[in-house]
């Protein structure tokens, strides 16, 4: 024990040695591409496929990227801070402020992607006016999506909110429930698996989609295409200026791309440019 402390004591002051470097040391920042290779962390789904024609694009440019898929919403941006990624691409604008600001993480937006209208589905009607009273309607349980959820549900008739609350809204916010709805807050990645023991449920574009659900078709009420819920990418503070950001901003934005959405999503998916 007395071994392993010595070594541990003489380890830290060779760190502290090192920490004592010029001040150019100190103040220095590691650049996105400096290893020569981008790492993207995107959900699976929808920004995975679309990922994959990026790359495509950047190598014609000798830019290498590697694509990092997650299954949730909470690792890509724990993953960025910790630096075990570059940048990540998956999601809100409103979801990623408060994540951040409830992690403390020094994390800023770069540029706009794409949108993924959320919809509401039900395996057993085809209307929102055909749910029955004391219908259980599943949405998803982080306060964002929640809210999203919620002012989705609100535009479909079925609730109205406390028009104060807006996107920051909580099933505690419902000032009128037309139906005496169930709301059963689930996590947003389980919510088309449970769709079975819901009369309907929100659920997030991506996440229908890996349910092989079709969006545009499949959706018995969705968000209008002037949805405010635009995703884009989100860096490092540090790496915010980097000049790969920009070239790889004109990748993603690029005809190319462009037509890649429409044509592979029919219309479930968006450009924001």
């Amino acid at each position: 024990m007395k071994k392993w402390l010595l070594t541990g004591t003489f380890l830290l002051s060779l760190t502290g040695l090192a920490a004592c470097g010029s001040d150019e040391d100190s103040n220095s920042t590691e650049g996105l591409y400096d290893d020569e290779e981008l790492v993207i962390g995107v959900t699976a789904g929808p920004h995975e496929q679309i990922l994959e024609k990026v790359i495509e694009l950047a190598k014609e440019e000798d830019i290498n990227i590697k694509s990092q898929v997650f299954t949730d919403y909470v690792m890509p941006n724990v993953a960025l801070a910790e630096k075990e990624i570059d940048l990540n691409i998956f999601q809100t604008e409103p979801y990623f402020n408060a994540f951040k600001e409830d992690r403390n993480l020094d994390l800023v937006k770069s540029f706009d992607t794409v949108s993924f209208p959320m919809g509401i589905y039900a395996l057993n009607v085809k209307d929102v006016a055909e749910l029955k009273d004391g219908a259980k309607i599943g949405l998803p349980s982080d306060p964002t999506n929640s809210g999203r959820a919620l002012l989705l549900f609100e535009k479909a008739g079925l609730i109205e909110l406390d028009p104060e609350t807006g996107i920051n809204s909580t099933v505690r916010d419902i000032e009128k429930n037309n139906g005496n709805y169930e709301f059963i807050e689930l996590d947003s990645a389980q919510i088309a698996r449970q769709l079975e023991e819901l009369d309907a449920a929100a659920i997030n574009t991506n996440f229908a989609i890996e349910a092989g659900f079709v969006p545009s078709k499949d959706a018995i009420f969705i968000e209008p295409k002037d949805s405010p819920y635009v995703n884009h990418a989100a860096v490092r503070t540090e790496n915010k200026d980097d000049e790969i950001l920009e070239k790889l901003a004109d990748i993603y934005r690029s005809e190319e791309i462009e037509k890649f959405v429409e044509e592979e999503f029919d219309g479930s998916v968006i450009v924001s440019w």
